[in-house]
């Protein structure tokens, strides 16, 4: 008896030993990354798959810009590797600077700029700087993790189901019934995981909300509502379609929005991890604040060489040509595949690339029957046979936080060449004609 009641002892105290809290606990793992990992365990074993599920680069196909990397080596020999100020070196937000309002129209000054090692603890520290546990944050549905935010800074999550006939960007109407208690509303353009951007008019209607929102709270000292503008793809636009900057469409939303960017995407450097965020300084130097204690610095050698880097205007010119031609010419092989099946009699659709690394595509093949005879019912059972049948993985939407039987899904073009777009929209075709209704 006593050693059975010294094992239990034991066993209930390695259990409390890993009793935690209940953020850890609740917290989601990436649904891309779960669906990732079952692809990745296919190919080690030999498997050819056409691997469209991640976010990412193969930086084979489509390496960081040259001169970046030279200037990357340079710092380091150069020995910049002591810690760099919390808000990032000189050099590199002076550039930002520059390079935000030659391009975009951003009038921010290197003061209001902070750098991070990439977006994501630039996107954490602008939550835990504006949101207290239990206020609501705002954000469409689908979108890339902003459930997961919600959950590390306590708050009460609503999102928003966006749907096809809006190109899944969000509206006013989307909006209206929750400004009243919305402390952060988080936004994207382009969009992650559509691939489509905001429209001039539809944003402009959303920023006049949140600035006459804002005046009335002002009246009643309340907390205002508060706009997270992520817009990392914001130089990957096609087809005419240009990145629109809020400000520009009411100057008083100067004082609500903070903006979050980096070169994970446009110079395909998702693993050196540099990003920015910018905003009214009395925000930045919150967010600095906390940014510095969590030490989530970008190296001080990737600053010295990026701030370098940007100020070779036609280099950094080229390669944003050429960068942005390449992703095009992908994304659209697999759109005028869709528009072909799509004209053939398929319950296919996609909506036309208008940025970021990713097309939306319709793939509803529900109660259309194998060769085996097995009729596919689910969207599981679609992703399922055109893996099995095209060898071609994508992440459907429901992993993006829309309904679990909505047939759309993303298709992420980073990490494949020209031919495997073109064998993989071919053997996507074939796996649809060897259906039967």
């Amino acid at each position: 008896m006593f050693l059975y009641l010294s094992f239990k002892k034991s066993i209930l105290s390695v259990m409390a030993k890993y009793i935690l809290s209940k953020t850890a606990e609740n917290l989601i793992g990436s649904g891309i990354r779960k669906i990732s990992e079952v692809i990745d365990a296919r190919i080690e074993k030999g498997e050819k798959i056409y691997n469209f599920t991640i976010g990412d680069y193969n930086p084979k196909v489509f390496p960081i810009p040259e001169g970046l990397k030279k200037e990357i080596a340079e710092a380091y020999k150069d020995n910049q590797t002591n810690y760099p100020p919390s808000e990032g070196v000189a050099i590199l937000r002076n550039s930002i600077s520059e390079f935000i309002k030659e391009r975009g129209g951003f009038d921010y000054k290197p003061n209001e700029i902070v750098v991070g090692s990439g977006a994501r603890p630039l996107t954490y520290t602008l939550f835990k700087t504006i949101v207290d546990p239990g206020e609501m944050i705002l954000y469409p549905a689908p979108s890339w993790n902003n459930n997961c935010y919600v959950q590390l800074a306590g708050a009460n999550g609503v999102a928003m189901q966006t749907s096809a006939d809006n190109d899944y960007v969000p509206t006013k109407k989307d909006l209206l019934p929750y400004i009243k208690d919305v402390v952060l509303i988080a936004m994207n353009s382009p969009l992650n995981p559509s691939g489509t951007a905001f429209k001039k008019e539809a944003l402009k209607e959303i920023i006049d909300l949140v600035v006459e929102e804002n005046k009335l709270r002002a009246e009643q000292n309340k907390k205002p509502v508060y706009i997270f503008f992520d817009q990392i793809y914001w130089i990957l636009t096609f087809d005419g379609v240009k990145h629109i900057n809020p400000v520009d469409l009411n100057p008083s939303i100067r004082d609500y929005i903070i903006f979050v960017d980096g070169i994970s995407k446009c110079f395909a450097a998702t693993g050196v991890r540099l990003g920015w965020a910018y905003g009214p300084k009395p925000i930045m130097d919150k967010i600095k604040n906390i940014l510095a204690h969590i030490g989530a610095w970008c190296p001080k050698p990737e600053q010295v060489a990026l701030g370098k880097f940007l100020q070779k205007k036609e280099e950094v010119n080229q390669y944003f040509e050429n960068f942005k031609s390449e992703i095009e010419t992908r994304l659209k092989i697999f759109y005028n595949e869709f528009e072909y099946l799509k004209k053939e009699g398929y319950n296919v659709d996609s909506i036309s690339p208008q940025g970021a690394i990713y097309l939306t595509i319709k793939v509803d093949l529900k109660g259309m029957k194998t060769g085996s005879g097995k009729v596919l019912e689910t969207v599981d059972d679609i992703l399922a046979y055109i893996l099995d049948e095209a060898k071609i993985a994508v992440v459907p939407f429901y992993a993006f936080g829309s309904p679990n039987d909505l047939p759309w899904f993303r298709l992420s073009v980073g990490t494949c060449s020209v031919q495997d777009a073109k064998d993989a929209a071919l053997a996507l075709r074939n796996a649809l004609h060897k259906l039967k209704k």
